[in-house]
């Protein structure tokens, strides 16, 4: 059976190094604008790749927790900027030793179920790191930071979470891949962020119990020299091995018109969202 992964033509945008000084909202406009272009099919399927400094994205429920100014401080005195999305999920930390990598679809010519969208992902994490594809395993890991039941681990140890974003039609599944540095440390902070943000108040929501032991990174469970770097041109190989033609690509001037769009409407939420409770 032909993958998913099989498309005639890819849109290749590689933002591995030109985002890593702007704000992750930045990327949520993105993907937003490449979701309405791929979905109403003026753009080809694409595949984006995207790297930002120290940051902690938060979801809803995160910013509702009854002490999250004193966690976003926490965070910011760490040398973490803590933003907030718009949609579900809960928090994940990016800094330059985590890959994001979208795969954006169109559901024009054919539906693609939840399931689908995670499994086109764990399709392409497996082809990318064909020394381990036996091994990695997908299931939610408990104690990890953002857990969800596509959950990438290696031997209990989770490397990796995928999400999905749906507008216009087009399918922005994204994944956070931790391959530099230590995973249990990016998790401690996340710990510390709740253990802050609740002070042992009860919630109707119950967040997570991290123990940072059961994340890692790749460079810690796979191969000690693996970069960030390495993994793009991994990426970028295996895509010309599926067969289909790959163009770089970044945005161009009526794309950009859009985004413009989406990166005013990303912004906007956020800000609200951020406004402090009087």
């Amino acid at each position: 059976m032909k993958s998913i992964l099989q498309q005639p033509i890819w849109r290749y945008y590689d933002q591995s190094i030109s985002a890593k000084q702007r704000s992750p909202l930045e990327s949520f406009a993105t993907d937003d604008t490449l979701c309405q272009l791929v979905g109403q099919l003026v753009s080809p399927p694409t595949v984006r790749t995207w790297v930002h400094e120290a940051s902690v994205v938060l979801g809803i429920q995160d910013h509702r927790l009854p002490y999250v100014q004193q966690g976003m401080e926490l965070l910011e005195s760490r040398g973490y900027q803590p933003i907030v999305r718009n949609s579900g999920g809960l928090a994940v930390v990016l800094d330059e030793g985590v890959l994001n990598i979208s795969i954006v679809l169109s559901e024009q010519m054919d539906s693609l179920s939840i399931n689908d969208g995670y499994d086109v992902m764990v399709d392409l994490v497996k082809g990318l790191f064909p020394e381990v594809a036996e091994k990695i395993e997908a299931y939610e890991i408990i104690g990890s930071y953002c857990p969800g039941s596509y959950d990438l681990s290696i031997e209990g140890k989770k490397f990796a979470g995928i999400s999905q974003r749906r507008l216009r039609q087009g399918v922005a599944v994204q994944i956070y891949l931790c391959i530099e540095g230590s995973g249990s440390q990016r998790a401690a902070l996340i710990r510390d962020f709740y253990e802050e943000s609740l002070q042992q108040e009860e919630t109707k929501f119950t967040y997570p119990q991290i123990v940072p032991e059961v994340m890692a990174s790749l460079s810690e469970l796979v191969d000690p020299h693996l970069t960030v770097e390495a993994v793009v041109i991994r990426l970028q190989q295996y895509l010309h091995h599926l067969g289909g033609k790959v163009h770089p690509e970044s945005f161009h001037d009526e794309e950009l018109t859009l985004y413009g769009f989406y990166l005013k409407r990303v912004f906007e939420r956020n800000a609200k969202m951020l406004e402090r409770h009087e």
